[in-house]
């Protein structure tokens, strides 16, 4: 048996200031800081007093800010991972995103997704993308512990639910799963049939006394 849960962080200062996220490394604001603590709080109901948990997240401030407020409601260190970081936009991260607009090259509807140039600079595929978040929930995955919190953002939990109920890589062009910022998505594996579960996607209950970002 083993749940996943997995966290996208809450509001960031590249929200508010409109600015493009990617790699930038923005941090949370003060709405995002009590954000987090709502998530540390719904977690912490979640899991049983007696589990032991494991807990992964994404290097860039605003994720590791999101997971020491997790990490501190369970006692445990977090394990920070550079390959579940958001998507790279190269030279547009930290540019207004009205810049990126202006240049973006949407992919096909039909035809190549996944090595699709998006005409920014250093950007990067999605296939480079999907592969590295891929790669990541691999490892995580090959761990024996029953409880598992993962936090990373909000475009990169399309991969992590995908590698989750083992969708090909090669499938996920067209992949996307949506959910706000500061959301917790439930994932479950049964120990008799090893079925994977979709349990929740984007729940934000949690967020109903704390200021949500957009």
């Amino acid at each position: 048996m083993r749940t996943l849960y997995v966290v996208t962080h809450p509001e960031a200062t590249h929200h508010v200031e409109r600015v493009v996220g990617g790699w930038h490394d923005s941090q949370l604001t003060p709405a995002g800081v009590r954000a987090a603590t709502s998530i540390a709080r719904a977690l912490r109901a979640q899991v049983p007093g007696s589990a032991e948990v494991e807990l992964f997240s994404s290097d860039l401030q605003r994720t590791r800010r999101t997971a020491e407020e997790v990490a501190a409601a369970f006692g445990v260190k977090p394990v920070l991972d550079r390959r579940l970081r958001e998507k790279s936009y190269g030279e547009a991260g930290g540019r207004p995103q009205e810049w990126l607009d202006r240049r973006f090259i949407p992919p096909p509807a039909v035809g190549e997704r996944l090595e699709h140039d998006e005409g920014v600079e250093g950007a990067e595929t999605k296939a480079a993308w999907a592969q590295r978040i891929y790669a990541a929930m691999d490892e995580i995955l090959q761990r024996p512990c029953e409880h598992q919190i993962v936090v990373t953002h909000g475009g990169s939990l399309t991969f992590v639910v995908a590698s989750w109920i083992k969708m090909p890589i090669e499938a996920v062009g067209y992949a996307s799963f949506r959910a706000p910022s500061g959301s917790i998505t439930t994932l479950h594996e049964d120990d008799f049939f090893h079925n994977r579960q979709v349990v929740s996607l984007g729940g934000t209950q949690h967020l109903a006394h704390s200021t949500k970002a957009v």
